[in-house]
């Protein structure tokens, strides 16, 4: 018997993925984006305040789009990439925010969305991390 996200009708995980990945792809957006956004004062800003260098934003939206084109690549090793990826990258994001006493609904954004891809990461965990390497047509059964 299949538990978890396996349960859920094939096209409700597709559209699950592709709004994932929308989320990441504006995120992605607002990175590169060199004024003011729908979000506040430009990332390059927030970056500075946070004690970054301001051009760390390229490199953490640049993350955030290979993210989003693993997540809509319909294998379960692109899947678990983007989603282990993304734990990684909104770990910082939490403790980012955490220390920097943001306003709410970034303190609430970054841990949801972190726990959201810890599920995505999972459901998508491989059997056996040689299934990480095989890219090839298709995928090899081992008894």
């Amino acid at each position: 018997m299949k538990l978890g996200i396996h349960r859920i009708p094939a096209r409700w995980r597709t559209i699950l993925y592709w709004f994932l990945a929308f989320e990441f792809f504006v995120g992605f957006l607002t990175k590169f984006w060199p004024g003011e956004t729908f979000f506040g004062p430009a990332y390059a800003e927030k970056f500075a305040d946070w004690g970054f260098d301001p051009n760390m934003r390229y490199v953490v939206g640049a993350i955030e789009l290979v993210c989003a084109i693993l997540l809509v690549i319909p294998r379960r090793q692109t899947r678990f990439l983007g989603a282990a990826a993304l734990v990684l990258l909104l770990t910082g994001a939490v403790t980012t925010h955490v220390i920097d006493d943001a306003p709410v609904y970034e303190e609430v954004s970054a841990p949801l969305h972190l726990v959201i891809m810890l599920c995505v990461a999972v459901a998508n965990w491989p059997t056996d991390v040689r299934q990480l390497l095989r890219w090839g047509p298709g995928e090899r059964r081992t008894a």
